[in-house]
């Protein structure tokens, strides 16, 4: 029994040496860009702590609850997360392929009249085979090292890809909630300014009756009515499409989806934590998976490039072939060992075509990670300026409220007192209404703006670290 297996596994040993020894990776090696422009970049990606919390600095246990569904039975993310599943399956397959693959079978033979020899007439010879057949490609120029390379980037590419896409998730989540809280809000007023008015139109319709207000008087505040009664049906349906956008979020139907809670846009308690000289984007999924991507275009170039030179595979068997009588012994040892040494002389022209198409490929790679860079900080850049305005925005709709309020109960006053004309108070009547209204949408937009900034800082924003406010651009990129 020693022999059939010293023999045989001296050769295969021999051989995986000689392969080891040999072994040289062909094509280039990935080094990561370092920068982009005049963009320091930090290749190593970092999950940001807060990339699944952000959202917890509103308080909102509403919102919070929508998100925690939103993880759970979201079909996107699902999707997302059977493609991180698929790329890993791709990378165990292609770093199994570097050792031997084998199988263990055993077979059964009988055959009649096996040559065409008279001695051979009517002779049955019969036989079992039992034993382990292997083959192995030896990877002397790195093709399948390559090949690892490129499925362990998809894979870490796919793991980036369904982080990014939870981000855009959650971000939509609380984006559609404070759209639906907005219209919710934005109903409340429009309902209570028509009661308002429809209780001002029943006493000019009296004074008209008396005599003592005129019929343009009643038109003007009619015309009020009509104007807020045409505005409530936007509103509303601005209200049914959030909602039906957070149902389908959460994989619900509309009408299944409840939203308790009063009608409030969640704000913050605290200033937008950025801090100087953070490289925020090393927190960015998008950006690390195209510089995934960019690795595995360059892995696939010596993929490609190994072709040019010859390949080494052996097979071969190690076992018994016995007769019907199940003689397992040292006569029916078995085995056999066949190196084989192919090269694809003459396809060159085409391998040499697949390796120009795999180094496009890595120059489309470069060029999409590069856009990524250039597109995630101006992003951020953008995502802050805007929510700066939307702040000074959102304070002076304030104070344009808070003038409106006032004015009314001056007119209001002096109408009692019979210094003004009706058609003036209604006048600042209608400016408060319009006031408030506008209030509310830009009080939306600001809360739509704030998302947009924890969005495009991917969750690397920290609540328990405060700054003051970031100068444009140069602090996101600076290690």
């Amino acid at each position: 029994m020693t022999s059939i297996i010293t023999r045989p596994a001296k050769l295969l040993s021999n051989a995986l040496l000689l392969g080891l020894l040999t072994a040289c990776a062909v094509g280039p090696d990935y080094q990561a860009p370092a920068q982009v422009e005049s963009i320091a970049v930090n290749s190593e990606y970092k999950r940001a702590p807060a990339l699944q919390s952000w959202w917890g600095a509103f308080n909102d246990e509403q919102l919070n609850t929508l998100i925690s569904r939103a993880l759970e039975q979201n079909r996107t993310l699902r999707e997302a997360s059977a493609n991180v599943e698929r790329a890993r399956a791709v990378f165990s397959e292609a770093d199994a392929s570097l050792w031997p693959d084998g199988d263990l079978s055993v077979g059964y033979q009988a055959a009649r009249n096996t040559s065409l020899l008279p001695q051979d007439n009517g002779v049955t010879l019969r036989g079992y085979t039992s034993g382990l057949g292997f083959n192995w490609d030896a990877d002397i120029f790195g093709k399948l090292q390559r090949a690892e390379e490129a499925a362990q980037a998809k894979a870490q590419e796919a793991a980036l890809l369904w982080q990014d896409t939870q981000l855009q998730i959650i971000s939509q989540v609380v984006s559609s909630y404070g759209q639906y809280r907005g219209a919710q809000l934005r109903m409340f007023y429009a309902q209570m300014n028509l009661h308002f008015l429809q209780q001002s139109q029943a006493v000019i319709e009296a004074q008209v009756e008396a005599g003592s207000a005129t019929k343009l008087a009643l038109s003007q505040i009619n015309t009020q009515v009509y104007r807020l009664k045409t505005s409530i049906p936007a509103i509303e349906i601005a209200r049914q499409t959030a909602k039906s956008t957070l149902a389908a979020l959460l994989a619900l139907p509309a009408d299944a989806l409840q939203l308790s809670g009063a009608a409030a846009l969640p704000h913050l308690s605290e200033p937008l934590p950025v801090q100087d000289g953070v490289n925020y984007l090393r927190y960015r999924p998008d950006v690390a998976s195209a510089e995934r991507n960019l690795a595995a275009s360059t892995a696939q170039i010596g993929v490609m490039t190994a072709n040019l030179y010859p390949s080494l595979s052996v097979s071969g068997f190690l076992g018994f072939i016995s007769s019907p009588d199940l003689a397992f012994n040292s006569a029916s040892e078995s085995w056999n060992i066949a190196p084989t040494l192919q090269w694809s002389g003459l396809n060159l022209g085409v391998t040499k075509a697949r390796i120009r198409s795999a180094e496009a490929d890595a120059k489309i790679a470069l060029a999409q990670y590069e856009q990524a860079v250039v597109d995630a900080v101006n992003e951020m850049q953008l995502s802050l300026q805007n929510y700066q305005f939307s702040r000074e925005q959102f304070s002076n709709a304030k104070q344009q409220y808070e003038s409106s309020k006032q004015a009314v109960e001056y007119a209001r006053a002096n109408y009692k007192a019979g210094t003004i004309e009706f058609l003036q108070l209604l006048d600042s009547e209608r400016e408060l209404l319009s006031s408030r209204d506008q209030l509310t949408q830009i009080e939306l937009a600001h809360f739509i703006r704030l998302v947009d900034v924890y969005r495009s800082f991917s969750g690397g924003l920290q609540w328990q670290q405060r700054s003051a406010n970031m100068n444009a651009g140069e602090q996101i990129t600076k290690r």
